[in-house]
């Protein structure tokens, strides 16, 4: 009998990823469908030479795999709900968004992925916390509030990091994820005629011009802060609504049906005792029918 060839180890790797997606059908679906539409984006991409968007399609088909590596290389099991609204971020970012510029043609596509983020981060910061509090190895127990308010400040200062790399994007190379917006008064106190530290208020401003040339607006252009703090707050919102699903979660230990949908627990409903060996869970075991 011939002997099976073994395939190369980045081979392997990827098809193991594809094994820890297929545990659930709903999700391997989904991944399929994106996956699909990337390629298909990707094609494209290469007909017309655009290379920047075949980058982005690369990026974001690495980006899909980042569910199944967690969970297969750290023994941390996503729920599917989770799951699939992880890859249809993706997916609503690189693609629809920087692609097919659903960024500039739907107004309110930035905050909504803004929104998701805070949501998002809230989700792998509480599950993070909640994870070791629950271990045995740890000697330190946190109250449900305490868990809520380090996921509401795990998902800030993600939110916060992401707008300092934006910005840096913008000033270094000349892109402009801080979009402008058009202000029409201010306040500020460099135009006071006599230096002191008294704002002078400028009203009903009809025209921006750059080197003379009008850009033909009612305002002028504030570029970045108030698209900048608009982002925080919408990731201030999403931040706060998981914060309280998950304060609701640990208050109850598991028994709503809602929370345990977007809750990552420990895979195969193990903890790790000081003794090194391992014991069930019984509160991860009512979570796994999902």
């Amino acid at each position: 009998m011939a002997k099976k060839e073994k395939k190369p180890k980045s081979e392997r790797f990827f098809y193991g990823l594809l094994e820890q997606i297929k545990t659930s059908k709903s999700t391997f679906a989904v991944f399929i469908t994106l996956r699909f539409f990337v390629i298909l984006a990707m094609v494209v991409s290469v007909i017309r030479g655009n290379y920047e968007n075949l980058f982005v399609c690369t990026l974001a088909l690495a980006l899909f795999m980042i569910p199944a590596f967690v969970e297969k290389n750290f023994g941390i099991q996503l729920p599917s709900t989770l799951e699939i609204i992880i890859l249809l971020f993706i997916f609503s970012a690189e693609i629809l968004g920087e692609i097919q510029s659903y960024y500039t043609k739907i107004p309110f596509w930035d905050t909504m992925l803004h929104t998701m983020n805070g949501f998002l981060c809230a989700a792998v910061g509480f599950a993070l916390v909640d994870i070791f509090n629950r271990n045995e190895r740890f000697t330190f127990k946190l109250s449900p509030f305490f868990l809520a308010f380090t996921a509401f400040c795990f998902s800030m200062t993600v939110g916060v990091v992401w707008e300092f790399f934006e910005c840096g994007c913008d000033l270094f190379l000349h892109t402009d994820m801080q979009k402008d917006t058009i202000v029409t008064q201010f306040s500020s106190v460099l135009l006071n005629p006599e230096g002191i530290n008294v704002p002078i208020a400028v009203n009903n401003i009809h025209d921006t011009a750059i080197n003379g040339n009008s850009l033909g607006i009612n305002g002028y252009l504030d570029i970045g802060l108030l698209d900048t703090m608009k982002d925080l707050f919408v990731n201030f919102i999403g931040a706060v609504v998981f914060s309280i699903i998950g304060f609701f979660y640990v208050k109850t230990r598991g028994k709503g049906k809602f929370a345990r949908r977007f809750i990552p627990v420990v895979k195969h409903h193990f903890e790790y005792s000081d003794s090194k060996t391992t014991q069930a869970n019984p509160e991860t075991e009512n979570s796994s029918d999902l």
